[in-house]
């Protein structure tokens, strides 16, 4: 099997995640925003371009509008971005819809595409979701993405049943998760991390119950 051929995806690690009305809950922010600097700091000496994209909505919104200082990118991203191989802005959930990021990953022959950033519960699964249509492969970095409490009225959890549910069901079709650690060892060793299946997924489902 042939190395995957990366890039990592840094998706929204804006300030609106820690200062504005949509505070990361679990993993905690600010380890979360540690382990994405990590990653950015292995993918950068692995030579796997990094892209930074930024959830921009209209002028006058209550988060991410581009005039607000919770739009920014948190600093030690921000530091970071300056070097970066690629920024793009979104309006969606997914990084594909109107980015031409998909054109510009096809363009550099990238096949796998590491996703961490905010939030688990909407960009990340709605990224993860796009990108299989399109044929790539997608690795999620649990310790380097985050979920918020959710209450509305279909029902109420946690961020963190949030974040490990999201995680499990990403896990079982739609993209290799693990850790920041066990992703930089594939890096490493030039290896896919592993993922697993629906099948197999609910067959365990089923003995456990």
């Amino acid at each position: 099997m042939s190395s995957p051929r990366r890039a990592l995806i840094v998706i929204d690690a804006q300030q609106e995640y820690f200062e504005g009305l949509l505070p990361i809950q679990y993993p905690a922010r600010d380890e979360s925003l540690i382990r994405i600097a990590e990653a950015m700091d292995v993918a950068e000496q692995a030579g796997i371009p990094v892209v930074v994209g930024q959830h921009q909505s209209p002028a006058g919104f209550p988060v991410f509008a581009p005039e607000s200082s919770t739009f920014e990118l948190r600093p030690e991203i921000a530091k970071r971005a300056d070097n970066v191989a690629h920024r793009f802005t979104k309006s969606f959930a997914s990084i594909f819809a109107g980015t031409g990021l998909e054109e510009w990953l096809r363009e550099r022959g990238i096949d796998t595409i590491t996703i961490v950033g905010y939030m688990t519960n909407n960009c990340v699964i709605g990224s993860a979701a796009a990108a299989e249509p399109l044929g790539f492969t997608v690795e999620v970095l649990s310790d380097a993405t985050g979920a918020i409490d959710i209450v509305n009225s279909a029902g109420s959890a946690p961020a963190k049943r949030v974040h490990e549910t999201i995680m499990a069901v990403l896990n079982s079709n739609w993209a290799a998760v693990a850790t920041t650690s066990a992703w930089t060892e594939a890096v490493t060793s030039e290896n896919a991390v592993a993922g697993d299946n629906l099948i197999e997924s609910a067959a365990r489902g089923r003995d456990a119950r």
